[in-house]
């Protein structure tokens, strides 16, 4: 992750972008939401999509057409749910795409899936299930930012091997390849990940704290309000 322009097959490719287009459009009608309903929500929402560029920017090469590196989604997430994160991330991807040949567009749809879609969901839930048990806010942001992190991975190993299986042992042996090249890189950039999330959110809770209420963040009773089935879908 990024895969690299034209490294999938065509089919593949257009499989991923449509695979990915109702997320990214429903995300899209959650973040007009979220401004029209808490314009000052912006600057938030800004600095979200600024530390996932700048983390999923890096790069450290991991194996023929993709590379290793932070995803920045973790964060997101937990502050304005992944349908929203699914937005920035995919318009992350296309700057990236655009402006540092970092993925490509026709690997776009793929690229979403995996880092602005699957990952904020595994990491946002993951956050929410360590909450519903009453774990400390910064321990289930660092496990949320960790698994958004390395879910991303998982999924473009799965990607790849879909696209690339092994001539011997098929899928299941070009998974295991690709699995194991980015578990080596990528478990230490995610510690890494959520260890810089979780000094994030105490930099927010110092500065944003009536935001950081008003989005369930950080809740004032004993217990953690949860969102109904009906806003946790709407936003």
């Amino acid at each position: 992750m990024h895969i690299a322009e034209g490294f999938l097959p065509p089919a593949h490719a257009v499989a991923w972008g449509i695979a990915s287009a109702p997320f990214v459009v429903h995300g899209v009608r959650a973040l007009s939401r979220e401004v029209r309903e808490h314009p000052e929500s912006t600057l938030l929402l800004g600095a979200s999509g600024a530390f996932t560029f700048v983390l999923s920017a890096l790069k450290l090469p991991s194996v023929t057409g993709s590379c290793s590196h932070p995803t920045g989604t973790g964060l997101g997430a937990i502050l304005f749910r992944p349908p929203v994160m699914t937005v920035l991330g995919t318009i992350t991807l296309l700057f990236q795409a655009l402006l540092l040949a970092h993925g490509g567009l026709t690997t776009l749809g793929a690229n979403a899936f995996s880092m602005a879609i699957v990952g904020p969901w595994a990491g946002y839930g993951t956050y929410r299930l360590l909450r519903r048990f009453a774990v400390p806010l910064m321990v289930a942001v660092f496990f949320g930012a960790f698994v958004a992190d390395l879910s991303t991975y998982c999924v473009t190993s799965v990607q790849l091997a879909l696209a690339f299986p092994d001539p011997g042992s098929g899928f299941l042996g070009a998974l295991g390849k690709f699995g194991s090249i980015f578990a080596v890189t990528q478990i230490p950039l995610a510690v890494s990940e959520g260890l810089l999330t979780v000094l994030v959110m105490r930099l927010l809770v110092q500065s944003s704290k009536g935001e950081l209420t008003r989005l369930g963040v950080l809740v004032t009773g004993r217990r953690q309000a949860q969102p109904t089935g009906t806003e946790a879908v709407a936003r």
